[in-house]
């Protein structure tokens, strides 16, 4: 199948059913938190050069959205197993969701168009250089060969309020089209004001 539509797509405004989740690392998620926002990201399967990439961006700034009132919540398309060695550093929940569940609830699609965009291309590169010297040292492990769900995800973020109002959403339409942390930060500031 060249496209996948997964699901329909959400809209801002819409209320987010309550869901218990369970991180990569045993950890209780809940979607929404009643103490915060909550930005969830979709990514696309256990170590993704773009999606590395772009969470070192997230990684680098986590205080900074922490202390926006911001609980960081990234999903993947993989197994557990194949996520723990890649994700055991990061410092938010990460969701396995091999069965693309959560995928389906929150209209999150694949298709060609993830890889076709050329600005696509210089970020794959990047992420490449940047994880090949510890892929060598055998220090990272490598992404598997075959994704049992395909490399052809396309991103999506969702920013949630405590009440379980969507207060903004994204759907990427290649796969480095996300929301920056700036651009997130905004977000939460305009439904917050600032802290």
């Amino acid at each position: 199948m060249v496209t996948q539509q997964m699901g329909r797509r959400l809209v801002a405004g819409q209320e987010i059913p309550a869901t218990a989740l369970t991180a990569v690392d045993g950890a209780a998620v809940d979607v929404p938190d009643p103490g915060r926002l909550v930005h969830l990201q979709f990514r696309r399967f256990a170590g993704c050069p773009v999606c590395n990439l772009h969470l070192r961006s997230i990684t680098r700034r986590h205080d900074e959205i922490a202390a926006a009132g911001i609980r960081e919540v990234v999903v993947f398309h993989s197994s557990e197993q194949e996520l723990r060695p890649h994700v055991a550093d990061l410092p938010f929940a990460v969701i396995a969701d091999p069965g693309k569940r959560l995928y389906v609830r929150y209209g999150v699609e694949a298709g060609r168009r993830a890889l076709l965009n050329p600005r696509v291309w210089v970020r794959i590169v990047q992420g490449i250089a940047r994880d090949l010297p510890a892929i060598l040292r055998r220090g990272k492990p490598a992404p598997a060969l075959q994704q049992p769900n395909g490399r052809l995800g396309l991103p999506a973020d969702f920013l949630i309020a405590g009440d379980g109002r969507l207060l903004a959403v994204r759907y990427g339409t290649h796969a480095y089209d996300q929301w920056s942390v700036d651009e997130l930060l905004t977000l939460a500031r305009a439904e917050t004001g600032p802290r």
